[in-house]
Order: C-alpha cells, then sequence, then structure tokens
C-alpha cells in the first residue's frame, strides 16, 4: 500500500547486506521494503577523493538497481537506495580485503591511527530525480599486535569488511572511539538518509 503523501509504493535497497538491512528498518518508515543486490562495478579512477568514490560507487549501485527493476513486470514505483562504505588512511581508500594476508596487512596500516570511514547515499525517484551524498566519521582504533590481529582476522569476520574490521561485531575491542555518526561506521548514516528521504516525501520516525 502506497504510504499517504508519498508517491511510492515500496523502498528497494540496492544491497545484499545484513546490517543495512537491520539498519533501514530501525527508521520506521511504514513502507514495504526490498533488498536488492546489484554487480555494480566498483572500479573508480586512482585520482578520485575518497568521498567521490563513496558517492559515485552510492549511485551506481542504485542505478543498477533500477535497471534490474525495469525489467521486471508489475506497476510499483519504489524509490531506490544505494549506499557504499570505504575506509580512508589519508587519501588511501581500504575497500574489502581480498585475501586474510590482506587482511593482517590492513589491519597494520590503521592500528594505533585514526582514519575516517565514508558513507556514500544515492536516492533515486520515480520521476527520475536524483539525491546523492556523504558522510565520514573519525575512528580511533588501539595499537594491536600482530598475534591479536591474526586471532581477529581467524574469526572470518573482516573479510567482507571495509578496512577489515566491523565495529558492530568483534572489531569493536579495537577501537578507542570515535567522532561522528557509529551508524556511519556500520554501513548506513540513518540521519543523513532520513534527510534526503524527506525530500522524496517520505517520513521516518
Amino acid at each position: 500500500m502506497r504510504k499517504r503523501g508519498t508517491s511510492y509504493d515500496c523502498v528497494v535497497l540496492a544491497s545484499g547486506s545484513p546490517r543495512r538491512q537491520q539498519l533501514i528498518r530501525q527508521m520506521n518508515m511504514k513502507l514495504p521494503i526490498r533488498m536488492l543486490p546489484t554487480d555494480a562495478d566498483e572500479c573508480t579512477p586512482q585520482d578520485w577523493t575518497p568521498q567521490r568514490v563513496v558517492e559515485q560507487l552510492a549511485l551506481r549501485k542504485a542505478r543498477a538497481a533500477r535497471g534490474l527493476l525495469a525489467a521486471e513486470e508489475g506497476g510499483q514505483c519504489p524509490l531506490i537506495i544505494g549506499a557504499d562504505t570505504i575506509v580512508a588512511l589519508g587519501r588511501e581508500v581500504l575497500g574489502k580485503p581480498e585475501s586474510p594476508v590482506h587482511a593482517e596487512q590492513m589491519l597494520g596500516m590503521l592500528q594505533g591511527r585514526e582514519h575516517s570511514v565514508l558513507t556514500g547515499v544515492a536516492c533515486l525517484g520515480s520521476n527520475g530525480s536524483e539525491r546523492v551524498a556523504s558522510r565520514s566519521t573519525r575512528v580511533r582504533m588501539l595499537s594491536l599486535a600482530p598475534d591479536r590481529i591474526r586471532r581477529y582476522v581467524e574469526t572470518g569476520e573482516p573479510m567482507d569488511k571495509a578496512g577489515a574490521y566491523a565495529i558492530q561485531g568483534f572489531g569493536a575491542v579495537f577501537v578507542d572511539g570515535i567522532e561522528g555518526c557509529y551508524f556511519n561506521v556500520v554501513g548506513l548514516p540513518l540521519s543523513l538518509l532520513a534527510d534526503m528521504l524527506a525530500e522524496f516525501g517520505i517520513d521516518t520516525v
């Protein structure tokens, strides 16, 4: 059922992430939510800033989901959300590790230092309108001995996480503090998304 005051029947999150699914359901939109993973190209030029990387990748995912939905039959009118999260150490972008050894290398770079976690969010309206924004959070990580990093990597948790750690999981014990939005580090800045959804006539709590 279409929510009164909006032109949308549902919200499509262009992601297969259980973390993002849990977060978006906390927003109480009173619209059906559909998860739609995409295989959008995540390669970006080396000279792009971290902010541009996350915003463009979020937009690619949302547009890829729009393409998949266009091939389906049915009269639904969804609002599409794409999101992408990276870890940035200065201008160096750290995505998901390619192997356990790579994960250990990433954590070795981050330990004892501050880094930024950026999440880009893209919203696509039914009339072709697009809104893209991002949020950044500073994270301070404790100094970590190599054997502690190795034990963490052996849990398997780092392998599908940007920067090779999960602040909402076992990796929480490595985080000394943050400055900014916690949910942004998890993968979906809820206050930013709520403001963007309001521009499309969709209310949250």
